[in-house]
């Protein structure tokens, strides 16, 4: 049964289907109708007039806006991952079907704002994930309406504001030079040489998963990155020394000698090694280090540069690193780092003949 309410010409209609109230106006000669979703006759006039003053403003862009699900609007994110290539689509895709879309894709674009944003944190951090965890799902929702509102019509009338929460877990890990032999013997062969090369220049794992042979140079000593590998798309050459060479020539002839149609220089069964690295985590629970991860390996390499005195830019270029801001990062000082300083300080300080000597070369400066 529908019930109709007259009201004057041209300002539109209210009437009531079952116990719920609907609303009917036009825009340019075109007829919508829309529920209220109430069944208070004063929700439908309000919902009436907010409708009939963005025709007049002319911010009505029609009801996809009011309708559309977040789901929908996480799928763009997919989409334009796809369409541009980028490395991290699988990482986005897990991240959405894991966490994100059972979340908050059943709300409606229009609902989500604030409140919904501190219930997902909230929820998520009762879950046990990290704020830096919370960050990367939240940016590719902040993404979603990004992307919902470049669309032509536009999926969404607005953008809520997702604030960044502010990161306390960033990891500090690395291994001083004394463990590090000890992980090399504790890991599976596939890994040796792998944990070797990562050690000593501080790649990042994913470019190299995607290192081949001819990329090799081991008469040069020389490993050669195309900018299809690197995360900036800039291609670096990086140097091959100390242990690397060596283990890199083992690497060489167990691939010859067991798959020697194997083009990838890190590999599993001759095929390209996964992401997982099956039986590091064996290995470094073994070595009494249970929470190292291969990226602590960067840490340490970056360490190792600063401590030998390698110029920044090249130690920058060796690892990869775009801006100082990230690098330095990556620069942390260890107690052991911090107990040598203190050593030199005692020791030049308890030197009174040096300190007399160094202060009586400096000259007073006239104001």
């Amino acid at each position: 049964m529908s019930e109709h309410v007259k009201r004057p010409r041209g300002t539109g209609q209210i009437f009531q289907r079952g116990s719920t109230w609907w609303i009917m106006y036009r825009r340019n000669g075109k007829r919508y109708r829309e529920s209220s979703g109430s069944e208070i006759r004063e929700d439908a006039d309000r919902l009436l007039k907010k409708r009939q003053g963005e025709i007049v403003a002319g911010k009505f862009v029609g009801l996809t806006p009011e309708r559309v699900k977040l789901s929908r609007l996480l799928d763009l994110v997919i989409e334009d991952y796809e369409e541009t290539g980028k490395r991290s689509t699988s990482e986005v895709k897990w991240r959405l079907e894991s966490h994100v879309r059972p979340a908050i894709g059943a709300l409606r674009a229009a609902d989500f704002g604030s409140q919904q944003v501190k219930r997902y944190v909230s929820d998520r951090r009762r879950a046990g994930a990290a704020e830096a965890t919370i960050n990367r799902e939240l940016s590719i929702v902040r993404r979603a309406f990004t992307l919902a509102l470049g669309t032509e019509p536009p999926m969404v009338a607005r953008a809520p504001r997702i604030p960044k929460l502010e990161e306390h877990n960033v990891r500090e890990g690395f291994i001083e030079h004394i463990q590090y032999a000890t992980i090399r013997e504790a890991l599976p062969d596939h890994l040796k040489a792998l944990f070797v090369v990562g050690y000593h220049v501080g790649n990042r794992l994913g470019e190299l998963r995607k290192l081949q042979w001819p990329q090799v140079d081991l008469s040069a000593f020389e490993i050669r990155l195309s900018g299809e590998q690197t995360k900036n798309k800039k291609p670096r050459t990086v140097p091959i020394y100390g242990d690397m060479k060596v283990w890199l020539q083992w690497q060489k002839e167990l691939c010859a000698e067991k798959w020697p149609d194997c083009p990838w220089v890190f590999n599993y069964l001759g095929g390209p090694i996964g992401g997982h690295l099956k039986g590091w985590k064996r290995a470094c629970e073994a070595a009494g280090l249970p929470e190292l991860l291969f990226h602590d390996l960067r840490r340490s390499a970056v360490r190792n540069m600063v401590r030998a005195g390698i110029p920044e830019k090249v130690a920058m270029e060796i690892t990869g690193h775009k801006t100082r801001a990230i690098f330095e990062r990556y620069n942390i000082v260890s107690g052991a780092d911090l107990a040598t300083a203190a050593q030199k300080l005692e020791i030049y300080l308890t030197q009174p003949e040096s300190l007399a000597t160094s202060l009586a070369t400096v000259k007073p400066t006239i104001q």
